[in-house]
């Protein structure tokens, strides 16, 4: 079960044919309408499983008596989960001769919940991981069953970081399958005492607060790439204009208030923070494509802007 871009490397490699695991069904969220004219489209799992010319089930609810009678008569020895977006109950938690798996996004217990590679991002953290673990009804917090870090560069974006880690887990995916089954890995449980909470990224998580160290700006930009995006909001005499920051670059030696707008021009598109000041990039104004910093200011005149500057 998975519907995110991490999950597709995994289902990947399960659906090449080895004689150690089978794979006896695929499950995804349902096709959701997505762009202007709201067409539908299938998850990134859906697109894979299409390509490989398998069936995906489009599920509506993992909880529904129907699907979990469905999934009884499969007589499966896991159920494997890694981005599905769902919560699965007691059960279907309870069906899999060795219980249901998790591949999570993180080095628990640092950031369960919805949103860890975001979080490892914009945290600076020097790493991140996968971490495969037994499903319990409580989020995240089940047996461990196998941890692989991975080093972080400070230059990897939100998109990028997903599909690698889902790179990573995939290499260990049978392996660890099967080490489970035959008793050779056992789960670990977790320190209680240490974990921290990541919740559902929303649209207005994405807002730059100039009052931050210019560090954390920069890694903000890449954490939300390229979704909600990182926005600021420039301020004219006649309208305010939103722009979404998707590149920037530290720029330490800057001193100056935070939002305040220290160059503006061919050379470069500057603005101070709390510590430090940012280079912006690349850039969205809104309604547009996304275009160079210093396109965007040949054809917008900001002598007179300032940077709106919010406090919390």
């Amino acid at each position: 079960m998975g519907s995110g871009h991490i999950a597709v490397p995994v289902l990947q490699v399960l659906a090449r044919p080895n004689d150690r695991v089978e794979l006896v069904g695929i499950g995804t969220q349902p096709d959701r309408p997505s762009g202007r004219r709201c067409h539908l489209q299938p998850t990134p799992v859906g697109v894979a499983a299409d390509a490989l010319g398998l069936h995906a089930d489009r599920i509506e609810s993992a909880s529904a008596p129907e699907f979990v009678e469905y999934l009884s008569k499969l007589e499966l020895d896991f159920i494997l989960v890694i981005s599905f977006g769902q919560l699965l109950r007691d059960e279907v938690l309870s069906l899999p001769r060795h219980g249901c798996m998790n591949i999570h996004a993180s080095v628990l217990p640092r950031y369960r919940g919805a949103s860890p590679i975001t979080a490892a991002i914009a945290r600076r953290d020097p790493y991140t991981g996968v971490t495969f673990m037994r499903m319990v009804r409580k989020l995240d917090a089940g047996d461990i069953y196998h941890i692989i870090k991975y080093p972080l560069s400070g230059h990897e974006r939100c998109d990028e970081l997903e599909l690698q880690l889902g790179v990573v887990a995939a290499a260990s995916t049978v392996d660890t399958l099967c080490a489970v089954a035959d008793g050779r890995l056992r789960g670990a449980a977790q320190d209680e005492q240490a974990y921290s909470m990541t919740c559902k990224i929303r649209k207005d998580d994405g807002r730059i607060l100039w009052t931050w160290p210019a560090e954390t700006v920069e890694a903000v930009t890449r954490a939300f790439y390229p979704w909600p995006g990182a926005r600021m909001t420039l301020v004219f005499d006649d309208r305010e204009e939103q722009l979404t920051v998707h590149a920037a670059k530290v720029v330490p030696e800057i001193s100056a208030p935070p939002g305040t707008i220290v160059r503006a021009d061919k050379n470069g598109f500057i603005i101070a923070c709390g510590a430090g000041g940012v280079e912006l990039l690349e850039v969205t104004p809104a309604g547009h494509r996304d275009m160079p910093a210093v396109a965007y200011l040949n054809g917008c005149k900001i002598a007179n802007a300032t940077v709106k500057v919010d406090l919390s």
